[in-house]
């Protein structure tokens, strides 16, 4: 059955692939291009799906594109030009030189846009930490701790790019400024609940709805404000303003977590199951997501299937990441219940700092963890869920999937169809 369950995974993933669903929208940006009578194509970019996007934007826009820089993670392009776009790596989740640098060239690439001028904007989750440029007063280094102090403290998205806005030069809109008068298309894949445009990347291309107060609120909630340097504070209160975007400017949504699960359902039908999607808003903190879905297993032959973005509050030293962490949970709820699978794994291939997706736990996972002396609630504790599994088996590893619409669980229930 685990075969049966990466089958749906793959096929999930593969209804979101950057490379496709950009292709789906290459027509409508030539017809903006001339009927917009424009002189200049820059194709700019940032994400975990970053390089497909650029592959299919170049494919089928050379002859119009004027240049062209996109920024992805670490591992997940496979050459360094998509025809006349630059392909460079950064640091994710947390920000570093890399990012810094190529955030710095993308700059460059447009401050001479003018009103004749057409920016293709590819934006992909993984953005926020991609596209970095501190605002004045704020280091690379400060922006880092916070950034970290964040990500370990059980906040979810939301919470965390309404900080980040605050901290930068290019979120909440300050790319679309910085860009003026150029109008921005973008097309964006979606990796936050609800499609957020000002969340996702933290809204590089689209007005902020947020602001200091919201920051403030988020580092007093989690306890954070005495982590920050004077100068940082000084930033967040002062706010970032409001910022001058082009109304012309579009915002076009091409795949989500919605689209994911879709195909997932698909698929798991296909294969004779009997299928169902439980809801695209899985959130909020592990535990009580694992208790929950949990409760939602049948007596019936069905395969079950969610996705969103759960939290975690890291408090241990290991290794580890929300969909590892899910399972092993779902894994001690499901203790002793008769032939119960579940893989969850993030759409983008990864799952915390590591190497994995994600893990497949089954109702036997904590029994054959103790079979090789392993606690699974020792484990939990030290937030060392990937060792765990590593130790035991289940580790879903699938490398870099070139897109990113947050999580999917696939949890099949009592044996095959």
């Amino acid at each position: 059955m685990t075969d049966c369950l990466i089958n749906i995974y793959n096929a999930a993933v593969g209804a979101c692939s950057a490379y496709n669903c950009v292709l789906n929208y290459v027509d409508y940006v030539k017809r903006v291009y001339f009927e917009g009578v424009f002189r200049r194509l820059y194709v700019v970019g940032v994400g975990k799906g970053a390089y497909g996007m650029a592959r299919a934007a170049s494919q089928f826009l050379d002859d119009i594109i004027t240049g062209g820089v996109v920024v992805t993670k670490y591992g997940h392009s496979e050459s360094r030009t998509a025809g006349k776009i630059k392909i460079l790596e950064a640091g994710h989740p947390v920000p570093d030189e890399c990012g810094l640098r190529g955030t710095s060239e993308i700059i460059e690439l447009v401050k001479d846009a003018s009103e004749d001028t057409l920016i293709l904007c590819l934006i992909s989750g993984g953005g926020s930490a991609l596209f970095v440029s501190p605002a004045d007063g704020v280091s690379l280094a400060e922006k880092q701790s916070i950034t970290e102090a964040l990500l370990k403290s059980g906040c979810d998205i939301n919470e965390l790019n309404a900080v980040r806005k605050q901290l930068s030069k290019v979120k909440g809109g300050g790319f679309a400024a910085l860009a003026y008068p150029a109008k921005i298309l973008s097309l964006i894949i979606s990796d936050v609940p609800g499609n957020r445009l000002d969340v996702i990347a933290s809204g590089p291309t689209t007005a902020n709805t947020t602001g200091a107060g919201e920051a403030v609120e988020v580092l007093n909630k989690y306890d954070l404000m005495n982590k920050l340097s004077p100068n940082v504070i000084e930033v967040i209160n002062k706010g970032a303003g409001r910022r001058t975007v082009n109304p012309g400017n579009e915002n076009i949504i091409i795949a989500d977590n919605r689209q994911a699960l879709n195909a997932a359902l698909a698929r798991a039908r296909e294969l004779g199951f009997d299928a169902e999607i439980l809801t695209d808003k899985l959130a909020g903190d592990v535990k009580a997501a694992a208790k929950w879905l949990s409760k939602e297993i049948t007596p019936n032959k069905k395969l079950l299937i969610s996705g969103g973005e759960t939290t975690v509050a890291v408090t241990g030293a290991g290794r580890g990441g929300r969909n590892m962490e899910l399972a092993l949970r779902f894994a001690v709820e499901i203790e002793g219940n008769q032939d119960v699978t579940m893989l969850s794994a993030g759409t983008d291939g990864t799952d915390g700092p590591t190497d994995a997706a994600g893990a497949i736990a089954h109702s036997s996972t904590t029994a054959r963890g103790r079979a090789v002396g392993l606690n699974a609630l020792e484990y939990l504790i030290n937030n060392d869920s990937y060792t765990y599994f590593e130790r035991s088996g289940g580790l879903f590893k699938p490398g870099p999937t070139g897109t990113n619409v947050m999580d999917i669980q696939l949890l099949l229930c009592s044996g095959a169809p």
